[in-house]
């Protein structure tokens, strides 16, 4: 069974598809998810675990003592943890937004659904995310997987991606063609 995940490129990618396989072997597929899913609030939340995770300034050492302290808060253990560990011994813990994104969209084909990314101006809802998911669900004729992403400078609307397909309803992208047809017309 392990055979039939198809590999990504990339240091993000062997690591996500190395984590996959532990998780698969494991039967711990959905604690590793949820885990991870953790992890990325966390680094949505916390500007501080940002930089750690960002900055090559702090050493494997620093970040792995630190990690360490920040999983345990969020009682994040077993294997997601000694993954996390691994990732910051080996410098490699700029990547694990990467790595998680393709560990999700490893997950999402085991599960025969579709991973989409969604970003929205503010959190989404418990209604609209089901609502955008059935959309999907209805477009594409498959169960998708969301990854939700907040970015406030979209201004409102969204931008959603579904494999090499893009659709941008945000307000920043719509105010930027309407300038740009402007400054046809001036």
């Amino acid at each position: 069974m392990a055979g039939e995940v198809e590999t990504s490129s990339g240091v993000a990618g062997r690591y996500a598809t190395a984590l996959f396989q532990l998780a698969l072997e494991g039967n711990a597929l959905e604690q590793v998810a949820a885990d991870l899913d953790r992890f990325d609030e966390a680094l949505d939340a916390f500007a501080d675990l940002t930089r750690l995770v960002k900055s090559p300034v702090f050493s494997a050492d620093e970040q792995g003592r630190a990690l360490a302290a920040v999983l345990e808060q969020l009682k994040i253990e077993g294997l997601t943890r000694n993954f996390l560990l691994l990732a910051a011994k080996n410098r490699r813990l700029f990547a694990t937004p990467d790595m998680a994104r393709a560990f999700r969209a490893m997950l999402a084909r085991h599960r025969g659904e579709m991973s989409a990314s969604v970003t929205a101006a503010a959190k989404l809802t418990d209604g609209q995310v089901t609502a955008l998911k059935q959309a999907l669900k209805a477009a594409l004729g498959k169960e998708v997987m969301l990854e939700e992403r907040v970015d406030p400078s979209l201004l409102g609307g969204l931008v959603v991606k579904v494999g090499s397909r893009m659709i941008d309803t945000s307000l920043r992208t719509r105010l930027n063609s309407l300038k740009v047809a402007m400054k046809e017309v001036g």
